[in-house]
């Protein structure tokens, strides 16, 4: 006979769609307020780069449970690190996230959206003058 191990799916695996969407909202977000912010300065586009590379080092792959003291805190403040650990902890089966990191998470994405929306509303008016 053919023995199989059982396929051991966590029941957080359920709110990946959840996580997928803040992590869209992330994006929006900043999108938004960059999109609007390089049409007035276009020297703007090179350091959002630079930035983007920063950003994406800053978004450890590793575990955040192996990180320990000021670098930890620092780590803390990235709205991407509880959404990584969290699909971490859905298809690994490591440890589990905080509720309330992903809450922050999800404040900081609607802070984005909402900010982003305003200035670029505010901006849109002067697109085709700056452009």
């Amino acid at each position: 006979m053919n023995e199989t191990t059982p396929l051991n799916i966590q029941p957080i695996i359920l709110f990946t769609p959840v996580l997928i969407l803040i992590m869209a909202g992330l994006g929006l977000g900043s999108g938004l307020i960059i999109t609007s912010l390089t049409t007035k300065y276009r020297d703007l586009a090179l350091l959002v780069q630079f930035g983007i590379q920063l950003l994406m080092y800053a978004t450890l792959m590793i575990p955040k449970s192996a990180t320990t003291g000021f670098f930890y805190k620092i780590l803390a403040y990235n709205p991407m690190i509880p959404i990584i650990e969290t699909m971490r902890q859905a298809f690994f089966n490591t440890s589990a996230t905080s509720w309330l990191h992903i809450g922050y998470s999800f404040v900081v994405m609607l802070i984005l959206v909402v900010v982003g929306y305003y200035i670029f509303t505010k901006t849109e008016k002067t697109f085709t003058d700056t452009v």
